[in-house]
């Protein structure tokens, strides 16, 4: 339907009320008159931001993931406690009760015993360039603040805005950044409320040279010790040239639950998640609840988090800022095995899953990937991150890579910048 420039230009409702903006969030939480804040800043502002707002009276929505190492995404949990604040974390598949309905299902034993729960992240990362020095900071941008809780020093990376993810000050790769979605709904199907016990990455950044730090291509093997959490990214498509992404058990971002008589498949958000048969025989479907129109109801994930603030129940919530916390520490465990681990030939990491099954069979299958993407790990290691063990109540690392892994529970904070020690 065409019309005039000035009949298309003449506004339908009345003007909005005007919007007081703020350049610094530290002078909109002394705003008195504001009751709740929403933040999807870069991933190193996440837990400072669920702090502040909490002792500043405010309940507060944060994206995943809620923090950028674990020690901060616990001390996020303590000020949401301290203060009673209604804090919910940007995990929206938790707003599909069709996933709760099919993990309950299983756990109660749908399928017989749930052995692995798999967490996908097939999704395309192409390369973010490789610089010859600093890089000019946008006019736009106060970099002071910017920075942040980080050092403050020149950016390595020609787009200065989401090229950030894969970097380790600010951001936690593709595991923390989509990967966390499917993280959480993979901890969610096998009931998990802490910390795996033991963790151990292999990966490693392939297929170009760039100013990324963090890997395109990384498997995490969280071991609960009566199940698996194992977690795959790929970043390079499915083969060398080809702009499709691989599958697993048909899908490329979801989560798969292998159990004893089956498996369920889903891809979080708003998918009704299916059960089959290890012949391919569909068992059973779930779906989500229709009733939508109600910004109260948990299909709304936004609108649930209002409807908590109203009620002030933190039990209203589909995803309270404890369920961010251990799933969004899940990927930074990972990370750190990632981190503190050495380049080895393809057989040393053979040799060290040979007793699990799952996860020899997922680095097969790791290793084909790569080689379909013209990377050979004859001649191209992978990185055999460091095995680490967990208390899980204290979540600190045990054992002989203790110390060194334990430094990558927390960071060295730019002041004013400070997550508190005591919230």
């Amino acid at each position: 339907m065409q019309g005039k420039p000035e009949e298309a230009a003449a506004p339908t409702t009345k003007p909005a009320t005007k919007i007081e903006g703020y350049a610094d969030l530290r002078k909109m939480l002394d705003n008195k008159d504001i009751d709740a804040i929403s933040t999807a800043t870069p991933n190193h502002w996440h837990s400072l931001i669920v702090v502040w707002g909490c002792q500043a009276g405010k309940d507060v929505y944060v994206e995943k993931p809620i923090s950028h190492n674990v020690w901060e995404g616990r001390q996020a949990v303590a000020a949401a406690r301290k203060y009673n604040r209604i804090v919910q974390a940007g995990t929206q598949a938790r707003a599909n009760d069709a996933l709760g309905a099919a993990y309950k299902w299983i756990q109660e034993g749908g399928m017989g015993k749930i052995k692995v729960a798999r967490g996908l992240c097939y999704k395309r990362r192409a390369t973010i360039g490789l610089t010859e020095g600093p890089q000019e900071v946008p006019a736009s941008v106060d970099y002071d603040l910017w920075s942040g809780p980080a050092a403050k020093e020149a950016p390595h990376r020609k787009q200065f805005h989401y090229d950030w993810h894969w970097q380790w000050a600010y951001g936690n790769g593709d595991l923390g950044n989509q990967g966390i979605h499917q993280m959480d709904t993979a901890r969610w199907a096998l009931g998990k409320n802490t910390l795996a016990p033991s963790v151990l990455s292999i990966g490693g950044r392939f297929g170009y040279k760039d100013d990324g730090e963090t890997p395109n291509s990384q498997i995490v093997i969280q071991d609960y010790g009566d199940s698996l959490l194992i977690f795959e990214v790929r970043g390079l498509p499915k083969e060398s040239g080809s702009g499709l992404m691989d599958k697993y058990r048909g899908q490329s971002v979801g989560t798969v639950v292998e159990c004893e008589g089956g498996y369920l498949t889903d891809q979080g958000y708003t998918s009704s998640p299916m059960a089959y048969d290890y012949s391919g025989k569909l068992i059973k479907k779930f779906t989500m609840s229709k009733e939508k129109d109600d910004p109260a109801m948990k299909s709304d994930h936004f609108g649930n988090w209002i409807a908590a603030v109203r009620s002030r129940k933190q039990e209203d919530l589909n995803a309270d800022i404890l369920e961010g916390h251990l799933s969004s520490a899940l990927c930074h465990t990972g990370n750190i095995s990632y981190r503190l681990g050495e380049k080895v030939k393809s057989k040393e990491i053979r040799e060290v899953l040979k007793d699990n099954p799952a996860a020899l069979e997922t680095f097969s299958r790791f290793r084909d990937h790569l080689e379909d993407n013209e990377v050979s790990l004859m001649s191209d290691n992978a990185v055999l991150g460091a095995a680490l063990t967990m208390d899980v109540k204290t979540e600190k690392f045990t054992g002989d890579n203790a110390e060194k892994a334990n430094k990558f529970l927390t960071r060295e904070y730019r002041k004013p910048f400070v997550v508190p020690e005591s919230v």
